[in-house]
């Protein structure tokens, strides 16, 4: 039997050579534990799940004192690492017999063996533990919302839900990356957004999910996981998630008044036409979204500090 491609490239790798001290063999040991949380937790993708707690609580921000408060860095480095070991590890947890067609697995993230769940399952335990631990000084409103974020996180992955396997409900469900924000704006004013900018959220993230499906629709397709793209198509799903990112940016430039930066939010259109009509690797493209959305989003959070907290530059919104 033909050995697979991942694994005749692990045999390939010559091993390094071990450490001579205690030392040694401590540092060893903690590069690859820290390599290891980092894969399992996307490190690319942490502003996915930070970023919308940062903008959420910068946009119910009242000034800067409220930057001066213990809880915004908790939650900060919560919405950093272990929010996304949840997210990522759980779906590494379940699905380790379909990511064997992935290619994805092999080269920018963690291919999670057999022989490795229980200690993922491990790993999982203390960080879904340490959220419970959270939720206890949480008030009402806001042990709600964290629930529904670790609700979505976990069984977007998880059985017997599992919502990403479930057309429509796989892009629906990714409003789990907007609960962030949510929460980060109702722990700092008590209130939640303005409902446009929580369908702003829902019109990007559904958009970004259906765009990061399409270059798995044949894996997927093996698997046996009916994703939106998987059950409509490559072109239809490319189409609407044109459709979703337009009226994100139409959006963005009503509820700024027409503020000509607002006019950026059309950048993220042109990514899916990009596909669509000018034949760009999909795959290449879906790796610049990271960069794309970092540059913005910093963007959008700094014309908020102007205008909430710090005026550095008169106007910019």
């Amino acid at each position: 039997m033909e050995t697979p491609h991942h694994l005749q490239r692990q045999h390939k790798l010559r091993p390094r050579a071990p450490p001579q001290n205690s030392l040694g063999w401590a540092c060893l040991a903690l590069t690859q534990a820290v390599s290891k949380l980092l894969k399992i937790s996307r490190f690319r993708f942490w502003i996915y799940a930070a970023g919308p707690y940062v903008i959420g609580y910068t946009l119910g921000a009242s000034g800067f004192n409220d930057f001066l408060r213990p809880q915004y860095y908790i939650y900060l480095f919560y919405f950093f690492v272990p929010a996304n070991i949840i997210i990522y590890g759980i779906n590494d947890y379940f699905d380790t017999e379909t990511d064997i067609y992935n290619p994805k697995k092999d080269e920018k993230e963690l291919r999670v063996l057999a022989s490795e769940r229980r200690k993922l399952g491990r790993l999982l335990a203390v960080v879904i533990a340490l959220s419970m631990g959270l939720m206890v000084t949480q008030d009402g409103g806001a042990q709600l919302l964290f629930a529904g974020f670790l609700f979505l996180a976990i069984f977007y992955s998880a059985p017997p839900l599992r919502f990403k396997s479930k057309p429509f409900i796989d892009f629906t469900s990714n409003y789990l990356y907007i609960m962030p924000g949510l929460f980060g704006h109702y722990i700092v004013s008590g209130r939640l957004p303005d409902s446009l900018i929580m369908l702003a959220g829902f019109l990007h993230i559904s958009a970004m999910h259906i765009f990061s499906a399409v270059p798995d629709i044949e894996p997927d397709r093996k698997a046996g996981i009916k994703t939106t793209p998987v059950v409509i198509g490559r072109t239809a799903a490319l189409i609407l998630v044109t459709i979703f990112w337009t009226s994100l940016a139409i959006l963005a430039i009503t509820l700024t008044n027409f503020h000509p930066l607002s006019f950026l939010a059309f950048i993220y259109p042109l990514v899916p036409t990009s596909v669509l009509f000018f034949g760009k690797d999909i795959n290449r493209v879906y790796w610049t979204l990271p960069y794309i959305n970092t540059s913005l989003g910093g963007l959008l959070w700094l014309a908020l500090v102007n205008h909430k907290i710090i005026p550095f530059v008169p106007r910019l919104l």
